[in-house]
This record gives C-alpha cells, structure tokens and sequence, in this order.
C-alpha cells in the first residue's frame, strides 16, 4: 500500500517573473549530485516546487527570488558542489543558511565516522523525527544513489546502506560491457525478458525493487512499530512496484529543509 504524502506539480525551469502577494517565506535547496531540486514556503505550508540544472542555479534562484520577493531566508544543503561565495552574494536582504554536520539535529548520530555522513542524509533523518515521532523510522531516498537511514524510537541515527541508483545501474551496464546499450528507465513487459533490452529492464527494475524489499524485511524482522518513507526522483516510479507499505513523498527532503531551518532559529 502507498500513501502520497505530497502532490506538488514541480514545474521544471519554468518561472513567472511577475511577483506574487505573500508574507515571511523560505526558499530551501538541495543540491544534489546530478541536478537541483528547490521549493518555495509560506510557514510549513510548500507553495511551489522546482527542478533544474546544477549549471543553472543561479538564474533559476534570481528568477524564484524575483516571483517570491518577500523570500527573506535561504537554507542550502548540498550533496554536490557549489561555490558558496557566489551564492552569499546574491543579495543583500536574502540571509543564506547552509546545513552543515556542526548544526543542532534532533538525534543522536550513532554513525562510526559521523564526518562522512552526507548531509542530505541528516536532513532526511531530522525530518523523519520530526515528522514521525515514537517510532521506528526507515527513509529510502531513490535518487542517483539509493540511500537507506534508519532512526531508532529512542532517536538514534543508527546508519544504514548506500546502493547504485536506477540510472546508474543503466549506465555501468552499458559502460562496463562492450555490447550492451545505454537505455533509459523503463517498466520491464515481463519478469522474464525475452530480449536484451527487456533483460535489461528487467534485471535493473526488479532488481532494485527486490533490493528495497528485501531491506525492508530485514529491518522489519528486527524492529517493531515501524514505517518507511520513500522519497527521492525516481521515488513514484518504484512505489508502485513495492509490496511493503511505505510513505511516498518525492518531496520529503524539502520538506525536512524547512524544518530543518525552523529548528535551527529556535536553536542557533
């Protein structure tokens, strides 16, 4: 079973550069390893979503800040590089916040080498606390990589497992062999292919699902009082494929940015 969490149309490099009436706002980043997601919020209310290039940072924020004038803060995470010297520039009323490991989580962070975690995996698990209090949390980001984080009842990060995402496993098995093609994502017809691209599709595909499910399991056989989020780009292809039942909500990150942010005022 799936429940959507978040119906939000991302609308990909389009903006209205006409301004819009609106109070105190936060605009939150995530830069991620292959591309940038954003999303424009009114308190905890998520007015607007958007996708672009990580070429295209800096046009696509002047044109959000322009539709969005009373968009006082910014609050960055980034996983990819960014040159955070141009984006301190960007204005003299935009007051930009980077998540970094030194901030205030609402966790323990039980991980063995805590400087290596990412820092969109500590978003995530800040947001699975938050949202999801008293409880066993699983957070599956399906996105260049598959990333799993498990956070105790008790709020203990805990860690979990890091695996090739769908467009990766596409491209190594193009990259790494001398005849197979580069496809794209695709639903396998069959669980058996009868030809080398539906092989393909079905061995990525049903491979990552069988992946995730098989994680869930484990976890499930551990621990009690227990939910999964799934969230991520690839996120709405793979939930309907699933067979456990998981949160949906390709929007988690943002979401967990914004709290993330009020948390950090209340705690800088």
């Amino acid at each position: 079973m799936i429940f959507n969490l978040s119906k939000t149309i991302i609308k990909k490099n389009q903006f209205v550069t006409s301004p819009l009436t609106q109070s105190h706002m936060l605009l939150a980043i995530d830069v991620g390893n292959t591309r940038i997601k954003g999303a424009v919020f009114e308190q905890h209310t998520l007015l607007e979503t958007f996708v672009f290039s990580k070429e295209a940072l800096q046009i696509n924020a002047n044109a959000i800040l322009k539709r969005y004038p009373k968009c006082s803060d910014m609050i960055l995470a980034a996983v990819g590089n960014i040159e955070k010297e141009a984006i301190l520039s960007w204005g003299k009323n935009l007051n930009v916040h980077f998540v970094s490991q030194q901030d205030h989580f609402p966790f323990r962070n039980l991980y063995k080498t805590p400087q290596t975690l990412g820092i969109d995996r500590m978003v995530l698990a800040a947001g699975a606390v938050w949202q999801f209090p008293n409880q066993n949390r699983l957070v599956i980001d399906a996105g260049t990589c598959i990333t799993y984080d498990f956070i105790d009842v008790a709020d203990n990060y805990r860690g979990g497992a890091i695996s090739p995402g769908l467009k990766m496993r596409y491209e190594s098995l193009h990259h790494y062999t001398a005849k197979l093609p580069l496809l794209t994502m695709e639903d396998p017809a069959e669980a058996i292919g009868n030809s080398t691209n539906e092989s393909i599709h079905s061995g990525v595909v049903n491979g990552i699902t069988h992946e995730i499910d098989g994680f869930i399991n484990q976890y499930q056989q551990q621990y009690a009082n227990f939910i999964i989020i799934l969230t991520g780009g690839d996120a709405e292809f793979l939930a309907k494929r699933l067979k456990n039942t998981i949160f949906a909500n390709s929007n988690f990150l943002l979401e967990s940015l914004n709290q993330t942010f009020q948390y950090k005022i209340k705690n800088d």
